[in-house]
């Protein structure tokens, strides 16, 4: 295990909780929750920017959204340890369905949803 895996975030992640009995506020309700509001706090850094400037951010402003990204992968990571949810078995198994829904030959340069696509 090195010490940026997943399962070590997520043990790091457990010990903070429980050292501060916070477990007890940690339901997924509340994880999803608050996972959803950070995914805001993500975007309004983007709000307005052009493409460009989306990928030009200042100094700060980079940090600060490394911070709100931070924050989402907490949460995520608690809410999937509540769940019993191996997040990186369950992300192989959704690439995996998307390879099937969004065949390369068909669909390269094209963003419309599966369900657009003619057969």
């Amino acid at each position: 295990m090195t010490e940026d895996s997943l399962n070590a975030l997520n043990l790091r992640l457990k010990a903070f909780a429980q050292s501060r009995d916070w477990e007890q506020f940690h339901s997924p309700k509340n994880l999803s929750m608050a996972l959803i509001a950070e995914a805001a706090e993500l975007v309004e850094h983007f709000q307005w920017l052009t493409e460009e400037q989306s990928y030009n951010l200042s100094g700060s402003k980079h940090d600060e959204v490394a911070m709100e990204m931070a924050d989402i992968l907490i949460f995520l990571i608690r809410c999937a340890e509540r769940l019993d949810i191996d997040l990186v078995a369950a992300a192989n198994k959704k690439i995996e369905i998307n390879e099937q829904r969004y065949p390369a030959d068909k669909v390269r340069g094209d963003a419309r949803r599966a369900a657009e696509y003619e057969d």
